[in-house]
């Protein structure tokens, strides 16, 4: 009689998920994300005709904190944003598309990916112009850090994203000791 088949070995993702903090759950990047649009109005723009970075970064502050905040279910404050790259100048009469979405969560804090796109309104064409990662900390009604849900990513894109996140943030914490020492 043949030997029984062995059952195949369970397979151990690359960067395991940690488990729920117990009451919360996981929710998907999915259920975080976040899509805007804005007009670039004369009133935004530059002597170029281009748009103000400011204006930009409050809008791009504002969808990641909703996006946070869904991840979450309640109040979120922006600790950091970091790595903002203007790609491409955003001209006067563009459409802003501001895609948002959770892409790490640790036990208070989160890391949310903010892309930019502008559409052309003669051609209805898209590119990127702009993207940033920010963290926002959970924060309970007296303003303290409160636990967030964990982050379940779903498909191959949002498990790379996760990983990315955890490497960036090692290095945000790296970057915020160093400061505090200074």
């Amino acid at each position: 009689m043949p030997p029984a088949p062995r059952s195949p070995r369970p397979v151990r993702p690359k960067h395991p998920l940690p488990a729920p903090l117990p009451g919360l759950g996981r929710r998907t990047p999915r259920a975080s994300r976040v899509e805007t649009a804005q007009l670039v109005l004369p009133g935004l723009t530059n002597v170029h005709g281009t748009i103000f970075g400011g204006i930009l970064m409050q809008w791009i502050d504002i969808a990641a904190g909703i996006a946070a905040a869904r991840h979450s279910s309640g109040p979120v404050v922006t600790a950091s944003m970091d790595r903002l790259h203007f790609l491409d100048p955003v001209q006067l009469g563009e459409v802003v598309v501001l895609q948002a979405q959770v892409n790490f969560a640790a036990r208070t804090s989160m890391e949310v990916g903010v892309r930019v796109m502008c559409e052309n309104q003669t051609t209805f064409t898209r590119r990127q112009t702009t993207r940033a990662y920010l963290t926002f900390v959970a924060v309970d009604e007296n303003g303290r850090p409160r636990p967030v849900p964990a982050l379940h990513p779903e498909t191959a894109v949002e498990r790379r994203r996760y990983a990315d996140a955890q490497r960036r943030r090692a290095v945000r914490l790296r970057e915020r000791r160093a400061m505090k020492k200074d």
